[in-house]
């Protein structure tokens, strides 16, 4: 069951990382103006996040599986709908790419919920490293062979195209049918009632109150990604450009995070740190080591191997995190806490990025890079220092877990 799992979580990812990729050829190919590629990106953006809160209710409230297939379903019809748009209806591109955004992020928290009803604590660590493994590896998957296609078919043809993986992880993760439910999860509607959505969400929120080492987990992610992150995301161009007038250090960097995340996974997975908590805190403070080399005047190779270290490090985090998630949170909470740590992590990004390019414009490259730096490595350091943050847990888990 659990590579059925893999396949459809394999199957999102590269429908996920494909759209921008062939959105991008549509620009190259004057189908699409840039101003109007950011508008389709942020609705889908918007979809996104509308959406994961939902969705963390749906997957709590009714079987994951379904939550999973009509999600899907949602994100591969959005694909004909963007190549009827393409070139004639602006409107109805955007709104196809916000339902295909909102399909993205309904189907997250169902995955990260189902990965804990299909596995045994014991094997959640390698499980996760393999979906997160999936993911990084749709990053380079994706876009390589949307190019490839883009040799022998044309931009609407693609965005045809994106649909069907979409199908594939609708249909692939099954219905659940000979499936014994968890004992441990009993969703509203086996409780006998059903109360409101905005009381369910809440009741997520408190649920994650509960853990301590959560709340210092999504702060940190926080400072790394909407600053870290965002701030890497506009600089790393603009160096690269500018400092060493290549786009080879762009590109060489992004593949040095994607890879070094694989790799990082696949350590992850074999590794059993005595203080996990202290160890994936320290893995996610590493990412500080990128904006760091784009604020100092290094070697591009130095850059490229601060990206690999970078993405080494985020795995470490991530593995970890999604685990511990999985075993200390209530099982019939665990979607709606999922939910929120992926609003609040990826729901910020957008904000963070709106904000380092006017910074860099008021007062310079260097200095928001060095800051930005900092609080990836002050931030994560401090989250280390909140109760339960050891071990990711209120007590120290088990050697299995």
């Amino acid at each position: 069951m659990f590579l059925r799992l893999w396949a459809g979580t394999t199957a999102s990812g590269l429908a996920t990382w494909a759209l921008p990729f062939v959105l991008g050829l549509a620009v190259l190919h004057h189908d699409l103006s840039a101003a109007g590629l950011g508008l389709v990106l942020a609705a889908r953006t918007a979809g996104f996040l509308a959406a994961v809160a939902v969705g963390g209710v749906l997957a709590d409230r009714h079987s994951r599986r379904a939550v999973v297939r009509w999600s899907a379903l949602a994100a591969a019809l959005a694909a004909p709908f963007l190549a009827a748009g393409l070139d004639r209806s602006l409107g109805l591109m955007t709104a196809a790419a916000a339902l295909a955004g909102a399909g993205q992020g309904a189907c997250r928290p169902a995955f990260q919920a189902l990965t804990a009803e299909t596995v045994s604590p014991g094997h959640r660590r390698q499980a996760n490293a393999a979906m997160t493994m999936a993911v990084r590896s749709s990053t380079l998957a994706g876009p390589a062979l949307t190019a490839l296609l883009a040799t022998l078919l044309d931009v609407r043809s693609l965005l045809l195209g994106i649909g069907l993986p979409w199908l594939v992880a609708a249909l692939v993760p099954g219905n659940g049918a000979g499936t014994a439910p968890d004992p441990n999860v009993e969703p509203a509607a086996r409780r006998g009632f059903r109360p409101g959505f905005r009381a369910e969400f809440l009741e997520g929120i408190r649920e994650a109150r509960r853990h301590p080492w959560f709340l210092a987990g999504l702060a940190a992610l926080v400072a790394v990604i909407a600053l870290g992150y965002s701030a890497t995301s506009v600089a790393l161009p603009l160096i690269s450009r500018d400092r060493y007038g290549t786009e080879w250090v762009l590109a060489a960097s992004m593949t040095a995070y994607t890879v070094g995340a694989l790799c990082g996974a696949l350590l992850i997975s074999r590794l059993r740190p005595r203080s996990q908590g202290w160890a994936a805190f320290a893995g996610l403070a590493a990412y500080g080591v990128a904006p760091l080399s784009l604020a100092l005047p290094v070697h591009p190779l130095v850059v490229v191997a601060a990206y690999a270290v970078a993405g080494i490090g985020i795995e470490l985090f991530n593995v970890p995190w999604f685990t511990a998630t999985q075993r200390e949170v209530a099982p019939d909470k665990l979607a709606r806490v999922s939910s929120l740590d992926f609003l609040v992590s990826y729901g910020l990004a957008p904000v963070g990025l709106a904000l380092i390019a006017p910074a860099v414009d008021a007062f310079g490259v260097t200095p928001v890079l060095a800051a930005c730096a900092a609080a990836c490595f002050l931030v994560p350091t401090a989250a280390a220092l909140a109760p339960g943050s050891r071990h990711f847990s209120r007590t120290a888990p088990a050697p299995t877990d």
